[in-house]
């Protein structure tokens, strides 16, 4: 790490504290445009020994406890790195070195558990119905539908799933690590269109990492430093699908082509289900050729619609018939009055 980086990590360390509480939210607006910064934290965060991890990590603690929404942000940009270097430390069992990160990962999750009052949250999602139309979705290209007794007594009807509420966590096991990493890597993907670009790249590169560690497809993707295997969870890396699938269609398509080859390449070795399902949908449903997707403005997943033509009859008046039956009409009374005559 240069001096001149280090010199803007602790200009910004020293900054924060003495910043008076009505200033923070044109601190925190500004906050994002500063690259270099965000381009010098990365290197503090990946250098284990070094001595501002420390401090840095309580900064940007203080930042996610803040309650303003873009320090939240900016923490959780941080989110993928700090999840591969916690990851890559235990593997090591270098416990002691990842003590900062530990507390950081598990003061995240503990805050984003429990809503302003201090209950614990839980989060619901609805199933859609696929005989009702959505953005993914139009139910004419499925094919008939038949009312039947048992469609038609779950008319109206939706499932919906629950999660939580989760407990609160005071360190890191190997029993709960996956737990507490798959909930950080929800909250991270809930602010996916947020992310910065280098937040995505970081995503998709760790996600390769951890699936091909210590495995055979490491030294094909040329990969350094660790060489042991990293344990995952299917829910773990049904999340990191999500993010990488957000990526795809966000500047980030060759990363993200990499990382969800490498995703199927582990799913596959632990027989693991739901990722390699959810996995191959995402490669079956991609283009064939890249993306080209801006870096910049809304960011969003792009889905194709279905073609709404087919619900018009056949029959449908339009502007056009009513114009044809008009000559039509003109036609007949031409030849009739021809035959009079």
């Amino acid at each position: 790490m240069f001096t001149s980086e280090k010199g803007l990590v602790e200009e910004w360390l020293s900054e924060f504290k003495t910043l008076p509480e009505t200033s923070l939210p044109n601190y925190a607006t500004n906050l994002k445009d500063k690259s270099s910064l965000v381009s010098s934290l990365y290197k503090v965060i990946q250098e284990p020994q070094s001595e501002l991890l420390e401090p840095v990590c309580h900064q940007l603690f203080e930042f996610y406890r803040s309650g303003e929404e873009q320090l939240l942000r900016f923490t959780l940009q941080f989110l993928p790195e700090l999840i591969w270097c916690y990851l890559s430390v235990s593997t090591s069992r270098n416990v002691h070195s990842s003590g900062c990160i530990e507390a950081l990962l598990l003061g995240v999750y503990n805050l984003e558990i429990v809503d302003k009052q201090g209950h614990s949250k839980v989060l619901s999602f609805t199933i859609p119905s696929l005989s009702k139309p959505s953005v993914y979705h139009e139910p004419s290209s499925i094919g008939s539908m038949a009312l039947t007794e048992s469609a038609l007594s779950q008319h109206g009807l939706s499932k919906v799933v629950y999660s939580g509420p989760h407990p609160q966590r005071e360190m890191l096991t190997a029993q709960n690590r996956f737990e507490v990493l798959t909930f950080l890597l929800l909250c991270y993907n809930a602010a996916l269109t947020y992310m910065p670009s280098v937040s995505l790249q970081s995503l998709c590169q760790i996600c390769s990492r951890i699936c091909v560690c210590g495995y055979p497809r490491q030294h094909v993707r040329k990969y350094k430093g660790i060489s042991s295997r990293i344990p995952v969870s299917s829910g773990f890396m049904v999340q990191m699908l999500t993010g990488i699938y957000f990526a795809f269609y966000n500047g980030e398509w060759d990363l993200a082509q990499k990382a969800l080859d490498d995703i199927i390449y582990r799913a596959q070795l632990e027989l693991y289900p739901e990722p390699l399902l959810v996995a191959n949908a995402i490669k079956a449903s991609l283009p064939h050729g890249a993306m080209k997707s801006s870096k910049e403005g809304t960011r969003c997943i792009q889905v194709e619609i279905t073609p709404t033509s087919s619900r018009i009859s056949r029959n449908a008046v339009t502007s056009m018939s009513i114009r044809g039956h008009r000559w039509k009409r003109h036609e007949v009374i031409v030849v009739a009055n021809t035959s009079v005559r």
